[in-house]
């Protein structure tokens, strides 16, 4: 029987990549990735000739059950996707479950996540949280923002540039325009910045200053 490696990848600084992961992606079968031209950046960094399959939200359903079958057959086998780790807003669940449910061994990687450092860098409680990953586009966002603005412990978001300012208008209109928000943006990278205010003061910012790169939002809980 073989293995499923969980492996993180940077969310953007390429030296946040640990010398066990890199060990581990030198030594098994296969790599499977979100984009193999991405990984392959990534790859060819660390000097990584492993072989690499595409496995993202659109093929995984199909090829989990072959996934499962090699690594029956002994292949040991590590998941990466573009940034960060694995299942966090990313494919990996559906082939992890897959894993369990035919006795495989799993193994997650400790490393890179965008949501830990924003959380720690907010300044808002972090003994409790609760992670919310991206926000439903249409069908049931505004269900969700009324549920979440009761919630007392710290929230966190992912969210595109292009989506922001809708995202912290509805924040305003939720959970108030004093409610504390902290957002993070480009971690890691050598733009990286993170602004905190009032739910009004940082829309306020951002329409003056139109957002670019990969965002974490950070939101203080209903006091």
């Amino acid at each position: 029987m073989g293995k499923l490696y969980l492996v993180p990848t940077p969310i953007g600084n390429l030296e946040d990549m640990t010398l066990r992961a890199i060990r581990i992606l030198k030594e098994v079968d296969l790599i499977l990735a979100e984009d193999t031209r991405t990984s392959g950046k990534l790859l060819q960094h660390y000097d990584i000739t492993t072989a690499m399959q595409s496995h993202h939200m659109h093929n995984e359903h199909k090829t989990v059950d072959g996934i499962v079958r090699r690594l029956k057959n002994g292949d040991t086998i590590a998941l990466i996707s573009d940034a960060g780790t694995p299942a966090i807003s990313d494919p990996g669940f559906l082939v992890t479950r897959a894993c369990l449910e035919n006795n495989i061994e799993v193994e997650c990687l400790p490393g890179a996540t965008a949501f830990v450092p924003a959380l720690v860098n907010s300044g808002l409680p972090n003994d409790k949280f609760v992670f919310e990953g991206f926000l439903p586009v249409k069908k049931g966002r505004q269900t969700r923002l009324k549920f979440l603005a009761e919630e007392e412990r710290t929230l966190i978001f992912y969210e595109s540039p292009h989506k922001l300012l809708k995202t912290l208008a509805q924040f305003v209109e939720y959970f108030g325009a004093d409610r504390a928000i902290s957002v993070s943006r480009e971690l890691t990278k050598l733009y990286e910045e993170t602004f905190r205010g009032t739910a009004e003061e940082v829309l306020k910012h951002y329409t003056e200053k139109p957002p670019k790169g990969e965002i974490v939002i950070v939101v203080g809980g209903k006091k």
